[in-house]
């Protein structure tokens, strides 16, 4: 993978670049799924945390968990759970467009004072179209996608994920990003594209190259 390849995974549609990993242990919770479900996308998450060399923790200190997982059939169900709109700002007018756009994921952010990642709310909702998606396959690709802060546009025209064989993995070079990224060496924020330049060198171009 290229800088500019690297680059382009964290320069959002607005022309800006920003890179944040978290800055504490992850906390899953997870809502709306089956206990065999349960076991799998927090198996997923697992994976994808110890790959970044992070850690995760039984809870976190001010949020009791920080990553929320909630999957359902409508976007009208998150306007009725009690509290979400205390976290969600625009909760109403969100789900709302989000059913005239018939979007079926969506993820949002929270950031500490520096810049990093303290907490992720991810929303599925599981229409036919990822019905038919296993449930080791989105679960993975779910926690690929909140490791990092990547672009909004990042995944749009590729899939984190790739075959091989029967079994479906992260796409090697992706992994090699998340790796990077999580590199003690590097910071935790970055909004300059030369960012890209150390991830791609902590990825081995440079002696590639």
């Amino acid at each position: 993978m290229d800088v500019s390849k690297i680059e382009a995974l964290f320069t959002r549609g607005d022309g800006a670049y920003l890179f944040a990993r978290w800055g504490r242990p992850i906390v899953p919770v997870v809502f709306g799924v089956t206990d065999e479900t349960l076991s799998v996308v927090k198996g997923a998450v697992e994976a994808v945390v110890a790959l970044a060399g992070h850690k995760m923790a039984e809870t976190d200190p001010e949020l009791g968990a920080n990553l929320m997982l909630f999957f359902f059939t409508d976007w009208a169900e998150l306007r009725a759970v009690p509290r979400l709109g205390e976290m969600i700002p625009d909760l109403d007018a969100l789900t709302h467009r989000l059913e005239d756009a018939g979007a079926n994921q969506y993820r949002s952010f929270r950031f500490d004072a520096e810049g990093a990642i303290k907490a992720a709310f991810v929303f599925v909702r599981m229409d036919a179209e990822l019905a038919e998606v296993p449930a080791e396959v989105l679960a993975l690709n779910l926690a690929a996608q909140v490791i990092l802060l990547w672009s909004d546009v990042a995944f749009q025209a590729q899939s984190p994920l790739a075959k091989a064989g029967e079994k479906v993995i992260l796409r090697p070079e992706i992994s090699a990003v998340i790796c990077a990224g999580y590199d003690k060496t590097m910071p935790v924020v970055a909004h300059d594209a030369s960012h890209a330049l150390r991830l791609w060198a902590r990825m081995g171009g440079a002696n590639a190259g």
